[in-house]
């Protein structure tokens, strides 16, 4: 039986900000238990909800080196369907309300957390094979075993995979001040190892020392070899290229069952969606404060509002589209103050067909998949993306930009062939997503039969973890 050790900064139900939460919490249920046993670290986080921290058991107490510090490091551990959790406990570090704060605490923070783990699972009656690091933050934990630990007869046969769910955000900061929250010597900051455009950079240190690395979709391992998709690290992943892989995310379907969903005014499956989505329908029209209109197109979005998401080309277009069209928009999510004013003026403008909630809310964004025709994401760049799985999982038709995950799960609707389950563009142009965006609102008006079996398509799909555990776990076997 292999051990592996997911390293995390965030992993549901304990702690969330992002799809990151969902990989890590969810991906380690799917393993075959006679083969692997699957647990997960992660900090413990003042912010992390009562109910959750009244039942962490301590394990052990220790104190790590970190440069000129010595810290002290609580270990705790939770049990959570089946899948053993540790924690690791420092106020100081994890004492906000928030996980994460500036880049300069986070860098330091994160120096620390790496450093603890790597000391932590020696108090454990667990020894992993592997150590599969997730993002900027773990991206020290390879450093420091090939740099500190290889003479440790503890770690000498213990490997690291290393998953990128965002290339965007690498972890960079002063040499200097990494050289003192890390206590890492100089010579390790140069260009073939942690330095990068002159600062250091906790994922590319994570690449270059770890035996594997993949990211979220088999499009996102092949953007990021390129000037385009690269962001400045292109050159390191072209010479990883023999063990850079792609394997895209998969959906907790325990989580996203429409058949089961509490969150939702209705259950349905495949074969009572007619039935099921009509409720879901009018339940979201009145929770948006939209007109209940039963065969009005209604499209959602639930996303972080930002130009990375694709908000700035539906700045461009998203008046003229309101103004000429009988539709309705469903929006929920938060970010950037420009498209948040944006989406306030829009429903201001046009409150009888648009309506937007500027925050989050888990129970509305089930309800927004369950009751909206079609989803929208037009994103820049997506390295896998979660909410075109759950739509379609939903029997909501998707329509995104052909990049990253969303290329490689959603196929566009062919109206010749009667098959696809979505609809796509390829360019980051403003009135191509207009145009993909009208003519689904065509095919759902004037075509429901041919509408009707790109969502039965959809929800036929199998995009749950288990297809994706076996890569993984072949990547282990490795």
């Amino acid at each position: 039986m292999k051990h592996v050790l997911f390293v995390t900064s965030e992993a549901v139900p304990f702690v969330k900000t992002g799809g990151l939460a969902d990989v890590a919490g969810s991906l380690p249920k799917y393993f075959d238990k006679k083969s692997y046993d699957v647990r997960i670290i992660l900090p413990k986080y003042a912010c992390i909800q009562g109910e959750w921290r009244q039942n962490l058991m301590f394990v052990d107490s220790i104190y790590v080196k970190l440069g000129w510090r010595k810290q002290y490091v609580g270990i705790l551990s939770a049990i959570y369907e089946g899948i053993t959790y540790y924690f690791i406990d420092n106020e100081f570090y994890f004492g906000g309300n928030r996980p994460y704060g500036n880049i300069h605490e986070d860098i330091e923070k994160f120096a620390f957390f790496s450093k603890a783990v790597l000391e932590a699972i020696k108090m454990l009656d667990f020894q992993p094979d592997i150590l599969h690091c997730h993002d900027w933050q773990t991206g020290l934990i390879p450093v420091f075993l090939k740099n500190f630990y290889e003479d440790d007869e503890f770690y000498q046969n213990m490997k690291t995979i290393y998953t990128i769910h965002n290339l965007k955000f690498q972890g960079r900061w002063k040499i200097e001040g990494v050289m003192d929250a890390a206590g890492l010597p100089r010579d390790l900051f140069t260009p073939d190892k942690l330095e990068a455009y002159g600062e250091a950079n906790y994922l590319k240190g994570g690449v270059v020392y770890s035996d594997i690395v993949t990211t979220v979709s088999r499009t996102y391992a092949k953007e990021i070899t390129t000037p385009q998709g690269g962001e400045g690290l292109e050159g390191l992943f072209q010479e990883k290229g023999d063990v850079l892989f792609g394997i895209v995310n998969g959906l907790d379907y325990d989580e996203y069952d429409p058949a089961k969903d509490r969150r939702i005014r209705e259950n349905y499956d495949k074969m009572s969606f007619l039935q099921g989505k009509p409720a879901n329908k009018r339940c979201l029209q009145e929770w948006m404060g939209l007109p209940r209109e039963e065969d009005t197109f209604l499209i959602g979005l639930v996303a972080r509002l930002t130009s990375q998401k694709g908000m700035d080309l539906l700045a461009c277009v998203l008046d003229e589209f309101l103004m000429r069209e009988h539709v309705q928009i469903a929006i929920l999510g938060e970010g950037e103050e420009q498209y948040e004013n944006m989406f306030r003026h829009f429903t201001w403008k046009y409150r009888e067909k648009i309506s937007a909630k500027l925050q989050y809310s888990e129970e509305l964004a089930h309800q927004i998949y369950a009751g909206a025709d079609a989803f929208l994401m037009p994103s820049q760049f997506e390295p896998c993306g979660l909410s075109q799985l759950i739509s379609m999982r939903y029997g909501t038709v998707p329509i995104v930009r052909e990049t990253g995950g969303l290329r490689d799960t959603v196929c566009p609707y062919n109206e010749y062939e009667q098959t696809g389950n979505g609809f796509s563009f390829a360019n980051y142009n403003a009135h191509e997503m207009l145009d993909a965006i009208c003519y689904a609102k065509n095919i759902y008006e004037d075509h429901r039969d041919a509408w009707n079996g790109i969502v039965y398509r959809g929800m036929e799909c199998d995009y749950s973890w288990t297809k994706s555990a076996l890569e993984y776990a072949d990547l282990y076997s490795r």
